[in-house]
């Protein structure tokens, strides 16, 4: 009933660009942390950008830092990251994920909802 479902990921070149979005059904997001996280093949999960419930803050890992920007459309219910100058190392599949704080949380364990995941691929 309460899901995360991440859309948006897909086959881009180097230095393209893609819009990720973390739709939340059931619930609303309005007061959720949110993580992107992701995990390429053979690597451990790593988180990219968080976002705060309610006071505002972002974080971005050094790795994705000026590349990609977290945002939210609490209209539409929805939290998006949006991916610049896309590297092959960016390939992996990315993740959502929520929990109901108001500060900004990078513990992965401190989520409690999950996404699906979406595949962002990167090759030439």
């Amino acid at each position: 009933q309460e899901q995360l479902v991440e859309s948006g990921g897909g086959l881009v070149q180097p230095g393209g660009s893609l819009r990720l979005a973390c739709t939340a059904h059931g619930f609303s997001l309005a007061h959720y942390a949110i993580g992107w996280f992701r995990q390429a093949p053979g690597k451990e999960r790593e988180g990219v950008s968080y976002m705060g419930g309610s006071d505002g803050s972002i974080y971005y890992e050094d790795s994705v830092k000026g590349r990609f920007t977290i945002s939210r459309d609490r209209a539409k219910n929805t939290v998006y990251l949006q991916m610049d100058n896309l590297k092959v190392e960016d390939a992996a599949v990315y993740y959502c994920a929520a929990t109901f704080r108001g500060v900004l949380v990078r513990n992965a364990q401190e989520f409690h909802k999950w996404g699906q995941g979406t595949q962002v691929t990167v090759s030439s």
